[in-house]
């Protein structure tokens, strides 16, 4: 599968048919209605302030800081978070969403109190990557964010490298709040309607909970094994 388009898909099929032991089905396959569909019902009848504060119980949960701003305080608030981590380094996605909130002159202004920016460049990823493990702190948009697990979705193309959000110390994820959806089950609804409508949507779509987070077999949680120590996500009204 490369940017939503799914390759050997028949090929796929049949050999799945064949370990069955049966002849392929390409008609009369439809898709089951289920009787009871509870994944729709969590948190549906919550209104976009609701899901909000369900998101920012479940930082508390997931062991994520979380903060309340607007468009014209977001600067102000990137940056108190970027000096709370002790940040020198900065590693964000060349993302559009940066420059319609006018945070490239932001960025700029940092460099008068140290603190380097770097932008992902998809035409010197190995380069970039380089940047990203040596940095602070990563910063991206999501895409979409579901309240119930706390989790940030972002759709990882060219200028989007996931390396990003996973190679920093720590982590800061810009959250519109038109962004929110109730669970797992909007998201998914959501990406598999954008594909319908012809869009490409990118071939790596992560789900990011948090800080990294392992656990052994006693179930001893350990933060940052293989990520981000800290995060921070950083709600913006934009409704």
């Amino acid at each position: 599968m490369g940017n939503g388009e799914i390759k050997n898909r028949d090929a796929f099929l049949q050999n799945i048919a064949s370990q069955l032991g049966r002849e392929r089905k390409t008609t009369g396959v439809t898709r089951p209605t289920w009787k009871h569909q509870v994944q729709w019902s969590v948190l549906a009848n919550h209104t976009q302030d609701q899901l909000v504060d369900v998101l920012e119980e479940q930082c508390k949960s997931i062991h994520t800081s979380f903060i309340r701003t607007n468009a014209s305080e977001l600067s102000d608030s990137l940056l108190a978070v970027i000096k709370e981590y002790g940040g020198k380094s900065v590693m964000i996605s060349d993302d559009s969403r940066f420059q319609s909130a006018s945070l490239h002159e932001s960025f700029v202004s940092w460099e008068n109190q140290d603190i380097a920016v770097h932008r992902w460049d998809h035409q010197k990823s190995e380069d970039s990557i380089r940047i990203a493990e040596q940095a602070d702190v990563g910063i991206t948009y999501s895409d979409i964010t579901l309240s119930e697990s706390g989790t940030v979705v972002l759709f990882s193309d060219q200028g989007k490298g996931r390396s990003v959000s996973l190679l920093p110390a720590t982590y800061i994820a810009i959250i519109a709040k038109s962004t929110i959806v109730p669970r797992m089950s909007q998201a998914t609804r959501e990406i598999h309607q954008r594909v319908k409508d012809g869009e490409s949507i990118s071939s790596c779509v992560n789900f990011i909970t948090g800080p990294s987070n392992s656990a052994d077999i006693e179930m001893n949680l350990v933060v940052g094994v293989h990520g981000p120590i800290k995060a921070t996500y950083i709600l913006v009204e934009d409704q």
